[in-house]
């Protein structure tokens, strides 16, 4: 018990303290292409260059989990302390998950915190820690999560290329799960497109190469995926802390998970695309509660992996 509780705290200090060395927080579902009907879990991921650890699921820190999909929208279930985080019913339709942090207090050391920043892209608040005098203070900030997954139903849906509302948040153009090639999306700021920001692309099949781009004038963007397979799509974006705060900044993380669909020459899943439906969904949607069956199907799951776990 002791052993566990330790290895929980190590892993919820690590996502606190993600700055400091592992930058990248994302959603990893067991499937990014479920059949109806399956339970498809759903880690939490803190690491860099799309290789990390699995973060434990703590409601002190989650803010809002949930997936949208057949024009509903549910919480994303799970075992407090546990890794899954999570565990979704998919739908007949292509659903998104949404993860929202609470926002986390770090202050590191002046040198780490400007090397962190000029990693990042954040050039402009080093010039306006210079232009104040405070490049030799060491760096208070809070930061934010905002992650999204796309998880591949039966049928295309808008759900994918609709904002969930999130303060931070990249949308694709086109359901990036059917539609191949260039990646065009939007990077929204509290519900606006936002100029200027780095965008990055990284493949979980080779890590070490890496897309980059800006965002335009309208927050639009566009990376030429060159292969199929599963995506990492991240931007960060550091504005100032309000005047009470105990930080100076707040920084907020975006990213997006997919699989994109196998390009010709490339072993896939030979399904052929899937059209998307005539009329779009609206973002959200009153909640509706899950047929019981499903629910105990999912608890059932839950609890034999707690078992498995415990033994």
């Amino acid at each position: 018990m002791r052993r566990r509780a330790g290895a929980l705290a190590a892993a919820v200090l690590l996502a606190s303290a993600a700055p400091l060395g592992a930058h990248d927080f994302w959603l990893e579902p067991s499937a990014f292409d479920a059949a109806p009907g399956s339970v498809v879990s759903v880690s939490l991921r803190v690491g860099q260059r799309f290789v990390g650890d699995a973060v434990p699921r703590s409601g002190d820190v989650i803010e809002d989990f949930y997936i949208r999909q057949d024009g509903r929208q549910e919480d994303v279930g799970g075992v407090e302390g546990r890794d899954p985080a999570g565990f979704v019913l998919a739908g007949r339709g292509t659903g998104v998950v949404a993860y929202r942090s609470r926002p986390a207090f770090i202050e590191m050391p002046a040198a780490r915190f400007e090397s962190y920043l000029r990693e990042e892209g954040l050039e402009h608040v080093i010039a306006a820690r210079r232009a104040r005098g405070q490049s030799g203070r060491p760096g208070r900030e809070y930061f934010s999560r905002y992650a999204k997954s796309i998880i591949r139903g039966e049928r295309g849906s808008h759900a994918a290329t609709q904002p969930t509302g999130l303060d931070f948040e990249l949308i694709p153009v086109h359901d990036p799960t059917v539609v191949g090639g260039p990646f065009r999306g939007s990077l929204l700021y509290r519900g606006r497109g936002i100029a200027g920001i780095r965008v990055v692309a990284i493949s979980r099949g080779n890590s070490s190469a890496t897309l980059a781009t800006l965002t335009d004038a309208r927050g639009d963007f566009s990376l030429p995926l060159p292969d199929g397979g599963t995506w990492l799509i991240k931007a960060v974006h550091m504005v100032e802390a309000g005047w009470f705060s105990r930080a100076d900044w707040h920084s907020l993380w975006a990213s997006l998970t997919f699989e994109a669909p196998a390009r010709r020459g490339q072993t896939g899943s030979g399904r052929q695309p899937v059209p998307l439906t005539a009329t779009p969904q609206p973002w959200y949607r009153p909640r509706v509660v899950v047929p019981a069956s499903a629910a105990l199907a999912m608890v059932a799951l839950v609890l034999a992996f707690g078992r498995t776990h415990a033994s």
